[in-house]
């Protein structure tokens, strides 16, 4: 796979007006204003290939969506250099748009007072989509994400899923090389989001498109991505996988018990065993996999226990990234 994004040492500072308070504070505001300097990108560095997807997350104010927006060229960096499929993005904006696809969860880029299918028409002819091209994507975005039933109705009728279902199809029409996705699922009831995510998967795999994730919602980038970079307070915490954040960083485990009868004692060094809610004979059996492995648990419980069902709860992977902000996790 070719490098598609390429980011190198991405810098960018903003700044902010100070105000002051009172009377006194505001007429000081008009002959002597005062500015302080956020970096809210601090020399950020890395490359995507292409047909990767990437979750880009990080806490409120880490400087994820400031990154972002300097790689679909509304903002332009201090300093540092992107490039993105040969283009830099806010020095040949005009040219670049065409290959780029952004789908907002919290703004509709489908005009509210005419059915999806009438914007698809203004999109296709904004964006000069050839006939056939633009029929295969209406045809093949429809079925996948199931709009039949709604395509024709004003979008102010339509239910926030069906919407967001909609304006992803519009951001995918012109088939960009990489789509930037910014709470694609946000507010979206469970059956919608999994369509999204499904669709998501699916027109990755058979277009090869490069898709790059800002949620908040853990569960779409589980759904989705293989790859997750950290971003806090402007610098790179993390760019690995994300299987790698759950089994490098993380080491508890909960296994999960249901007896055929219930144990008098339940002896097992290095865990601690708390009882299930409603099920007198479930247990979970909390350990760390540093000083016990999850084969000697497992056979210890089997050999000596009559065992109904048992299973391995994984580490969630929000409660990971929870535990990276606030330090309790040290990224190499």
């Amino acid at each position: 796979m070719e490098t598609i994004i390429n980011v190198n040492n991405l810098c960018k500072t903003f700044k902010i007006h100070k105000r002051g308070t009172g009377f006194k504070g505001a007429v000081k505001n008009i002959f002597h204003p005062t500015y302080e300097y956020k970096k809210a990108v601090n020399e950020v560095s890395f490359s995507i290939k292409e047909g990767e997807m990437v979750g880009f997350i990080g806490p409120n104010g880490a400087g994820k969506s400031t990154t972002v927006k300097m790689l679909s060229g509304i903002l332009y960096p201090d300093s540092g250099d992107i490039t993105v499929a040969g283009y830099i993005p806010h020095k040949q904006r005009k040219e670049y748009v065409a290959n780029i696809g952004v789908v907002f969860g919290q703004k509709s880029q489908i005009s509210w007072d005419l059915s999806p299918l009438d914007s698809y028409e203004v999109i296709k002819h904004i964006y000069k989509i050839p006939d056939k091209k633009y029929k295969e994507n209406l045809e093949r975005f429809s079925e996948l994400l199931d709009m039949g039933k709604f395509i024709n109705q004003p979008v102010r009728q339509l239910s926030l899923g069906q919407r967001m279902r909609a304006d992803i199809a519009a951001a995918l029409l012109h088939s960009p090389k990489i789509v930037f996705f910014d709470e694609p699922t946000i507010g979206i009831d469970v059956v919608g989001k999994d369509k999204i995510r499904k669709f998501i998967k699916t027109l990755n795999q058979t277009d090869n498109i490069t898709m790059i994730f800002t949620t908040h919602d853990m569960q779409d980038i589980e759904k989705t991505c293989e790859r997750l970079i950290i971003i806090d307070d402007g610098k790179k915490l993390y760019d690995g996988s994300l299987e790698n954040v759950k089994k490098g960083y993380v080491s508890s485990r909960i296994i999960e018990a249901e007896f055929e009868s219930l144990p008098i004692t339940l002896d097992l060094p290095h865990t601690e065993i708390t009882d299930v809610e409603n099920n007198a004979m479930k247990k979970l059996i909390s350990f760390n996999t540093d000083e016990v492995s999850v084969n000697e648990l497992m056979t210890a419980l089997m050999s000596t226990h009559n065992i109904k069902d048992v299973s391995i709860r994984e580490p969630e992977i929000d409660a990971i990234i929870r535990d990276i902000y606030e330090g309790k996790i040290v990224m190499n």
